[in-house]
């Protein structure tokens, strides 16, 4: 079956309730003839950790908000719930989903796995206790975290993170500047990443990559049913099919650091 706007697929994105950067990061990053339609995960939890273990609770009961919709594929655009699930409990619960499914978390190891990248530095937009759970999380799947740069601002906005402006992750890349590292990944779904990697996707010869850009590369692969391939992430890296976006050069000038 075919949509006529997803002629070469349709996914489905699930996305934190009030975050307010994956649904414009996900129409940037897609590539043409492919379409997406997109859920909320929602919890009543009063607090960012339980809320995060919540969506990934009623995982699959946020895939009936796409009905009979024909989905092939179906992105989980919530990095946090993952470092506190845990890796296999991630990996049981993805293993019960009706459709192909990856979260945010699997997609950058997937990223990294493809680019034979062991040693990594972080970007984190997370508080303090986030981060440690964030760092236990990808040396259990198996990476060295030389380096973690913090982008993360105290707010009394409506969140710490969805309210970073674009040149928070701008800043905390450059401040890793001369670290030896294979890759950089700028985690969660939350901060805004893409104006940062296109002007800097690489930190020397270290590939820098977002959870957003992991998350939609594996997803289009995931409907393709194509293995990842480093070639295939460098070129997404580089900016291969959105970087000249209208809406990411609209009204954007270039990132510098410590930018107002």
């Amino acid at each position: 079956m075919t949509v006529d706007y997803a002629r070469c697929g349709l996914f489905g994105v699930l996305t934190p309730q009030a975050n307010t950067t994956v649904e414009p990061e996900v129409a940037i990053l897609t590539p043409a003839d492919y379409a997406w339609i997109n859920g909320r995960l929602v919890s009543a939890k009063d607090t960012i950790e339980a809320r995060l273990v919540d969506y990934f609770t009623h995982l699959a009961p946020s895939f009936a908000q796409f009905a009979n919709a024909p989905v092939q594929a179906v992105a989980v655009a919530c990095t946090g719930a993952s470092y506190l699930v845990g890796v296999a409990e991630e990996d049981r619960v993805l293993g019960t989903l009706p459709v192909p499914t990856v979260t945010a978390a699997r997609a950058v190891v997937d990223g990294l796995n493809a680019l034979a990248a062991k040693r990594i530095a972080l970007v984190s937009p997370y508080h303090a206790a986030l981060d440690t759970a964030a760092i236990a999380y990808w040396q259990a799947r198996g990476f060295e975290v030389v380096r973690l740069a913090s982008a993360y601002r105290a707010s009394d906005a409506f969140h710490p993170i969805y309210s970073l402006d674009r040149h928070a992750a701008a800043n905390a890349l450059a401040s890793l500047d001369g670290v030896a590292v294979d890759a950089v990944v700028m985690l969660g779904t939350g901060m805004p990443t893409l104006h940062a990697i296109r002007a800097q996707p690489r930190l020397g010869r270290a590939p820098v990559l977002s959870c957003m850009l992991a998350l939609v590369w594996r997803t289009v692969a995931l409907v393709d049913g194509r293995v990842p391939a480093a070639d295939d992430l460098l070129a997404w890296i580089d900016g291969a099919g959105w970087a000249d976006s209208a809406r990411l050069t609209a009204n954007s000038r270039k990132i510098r650091p410590n930018s107002a």
